[in-house]
This record gives structure tokens, sequence and C-alpha cells, in this order.
């Protein structure tokens, strides 16, 4: 494992692991933080199948630094959210999945963070927030993109104009989490899945992680040819003749489906 600051790095076999570890502050993020992030995640991308993004003991991450943020000018602001918007496309648009693992606070930039994620999973601890209208402050690390995405326009300004805190649970319900765990399980839930990922063919995990959202942006007959394109591309790849050929001969991973199925 090694460490810069306030972020751990650890390669584990296919999984990568980049920890928040600024326990005193509730893991607050400063805009170096947001860099050595950057850093970690491309080497991730070249060491590992799979990456998992969580924050080291009660909570994933308070935010945003409002010490360091209060010195900003509006130009220092501008060119601090440009590159924390960079940060996040390296997450969501990059060569691997990423899976946040929630506990505890996951606040502004914590929440931010979280939505570049492809997979999110929640201990029942974590609770959400987006309090900028109560701060005088407005979202800037793509919150108005992924985060709106997520939960809807709508919810999002509840939560911003209000200062509304979701629990897990409804984050689940709000669509920003895919999975609730008992708390202090959600690193090991995060494992768990991405273990079953990193199984996957690298190109289906690519395809899937950057062909679905950016159809979500085309209009209906542009999102279906492209859809086509990729198919026949994956199609076409060593991994896909091995994987359809473990299929017909019974070798491949069966399905674990609900019991009553």
């Amino acid at each position: 494992m090694s460490e810069s600051a306030e972020i751990s790095f650890q390669i584990d076999g296919h999984i990568a692991l980049i920890g928040i570890n600024r326990q005193h502050k509730r893991n607050a993020m400063r805009q170096d933080m947001f860099e050595q992030i950057g850093a970690y995640v491309a080497q991730a991308q070249q060491k590992a199948r799979v990456g998992i993004l969580f924050g080291h003991g009660d909570n994933f991450s308070s935010g945003l630094d409002l010490g360091e943020h209060k010195e900003r000018t509006p130009i220092d602001t501008l060119h601090a959210s440009r590159a924390q918007g960079a940060i996040m496309n390296q997450l969501e648009q990059g060569q691997i999945p990423w899976i946040a693992a929630l506990s505890g606070a996951t606040i502004g930039a914590g929440f931010e963070l979280a939505a570049a994620t492809h997979i999110r999973v929640a201990d029942e601890s974590a609770f959400f927030a987006l309090p900028e209208g109560r701060r005088g402050i407005y979202v800037g690390g793509g919150a108005s993109v992924r985060v709106a995405r997520l939960i809807s326009v709508t919810r999002m300004m509840d939560m911003m104009l209000t200062s509304r805190v979701l629990s897990a649970h409804e984050a689940l319900a709000a669509n920003a989490v895919q999975y609730v765990v008992p708390a202090g399980s959600a690193l090991a839930k995060a494992r768990e899945l991405a273990a079953v990922i990193a199984e996957n063919s690298p190109i289906s995990n690519f395809a899937i992680t950057n062909t679905l959202p950016r159809i979500q942006d085309m209009s209906h007959d542009d999102g279906l040819f492209v859809e086509s394109i990729m198919a026949a591309l994956v199609q076409s790849s060593p991994e896909a003749q091995s994987g359809l050929k473990d299929f017909l001969e019974k070798r491949a991973r069966r399905l674990d489906t609900p019991k009553s199925a």
C-alpha cells in the first residue's frame, strides 16, 4: 500500500483501492487530495481491472474543505472546479469500472465523487446531502450533471434548497445508490462486486461504462445505431469468442438467480 498525504492506494490482485484518509476532518477534501486521487486513478487503469473508492474511518467524505474554499477568489474557484471535473471524468470515462463504498457522511463533493463511479454501495450509516444553498455556494464537482441524472433535477433542487438529508435507504429509493448493506460492510460488499466484475472481459466492461452514458445523450435512432456498432466491435474481440465458447460448452459461471426462480 502507498500513501500520499491523506489518500491511500493499494493494488490487490485485479482490484485497485483508493481510500480517503483525513478522518479528523470527516474526510473533507482539499484540492491536492483531488489531484492525488486523479494520479492514483491513472495508475489503477494501468494495473487493475476494477477500482474501489472508499473512506477510511466512519465517513466517506463530508465534502470540500470549506476553510480552503473560503480563501478562493472566483477565478480560483472556476479553475478548481474545472480541475475537479477532469478528475471525476477520469473515474467516469476511464478504462476500468469503479465502485464507491459509502459510509457516514457523503456530502457535497463527497456525493459528487461517489456519483462519478459506476456502482455505489452504501452501508446503513451512510447519509447524503447537498447543503450548498445553506453555505451560500454552488456545487462544482459535476453534481449538476451526474447527481441530477441519478436522482432527478427536482430532487437535487430540493436537497440543495432545503439541505434535506437522505438516509441510505432513501438514497436507494432515489437511485443514488444500487446497494444498501449493514453498517460497516460497504467495503466488503464492494470487494465482492469488484471480484465479479474483474472476471468480465475488459473490453465488455469498457463498452458498458463508456457507451451506456453517452447513448443517454443521443437521439433514439442515434443511440440504437451506436449500440449496434459497439455490439459488432465487442463481438469481434478474442474475449467474446472465448466467453461464448465457454457458455456453449457449459464452462461459464452460472447466473446467481433468485431462490424462487
